[in-house]
């Protein structure tokens, strides 16, 4: 009988270590998955970091405006080498929005804590703000 409620209890810990870990996760998880335009533009008009995650032949067949880009692959090196601020916002965009999720992630896990994944650059540009 011991035994047996010994093993429950072990297995519940198990579970509610399980279950806080998963919440330790979300904050990078949500930021990666970002990608509404408004929120985008309205930090990008607050002053954030335009950041184009995309190769440099793409980023060269056409980009928004005050873009900078480093590819995805090489944005948590780049940042570092830059000396960018933790603190620096950000919003990253690709052409789908999966290169700037990942770079996204990268950039959390390096602890950058201004990101914003704007998604996908068609997207971004089709809901530009007009400005008078």
């Amino acid at each position: 009988m011991f035994n047996q409620l010994l093993y429950r209890s072990k297995s519940l810990l198990g579970v509610a270590l399980l279950s806080l870990s998963s919440l330790a996760l979300v904050p990078s998880a949500a930021s990666a998955a970002d990608q509404e335009p408004k929120v985008a533009w309205a930090k990008i008009a607050a002053g954030a970091m335009v950041l184009d995650v995309r190769t440099p032949e793409e980023f060269a067949a056409g980009h928004l405006a005050n873009a900078v880009n480093i590819p995805f692959e090489q944005v948590a090196t780049e940042f570092a080498k830059r000396g960018i601020a933790k603190d620096a916002p950000v919003v990253l965009y690709c052409r789908s929005g999966r290169r700037s999720s990942i770079a996204t992630e990268a950039l959390v896990a390096a602890g950058y804590t201004q990101t914003y994944n704007g998604g996908g650059y068609q997207t971004l540009a089709g809901t530009q703000p007009k400005t008078e």
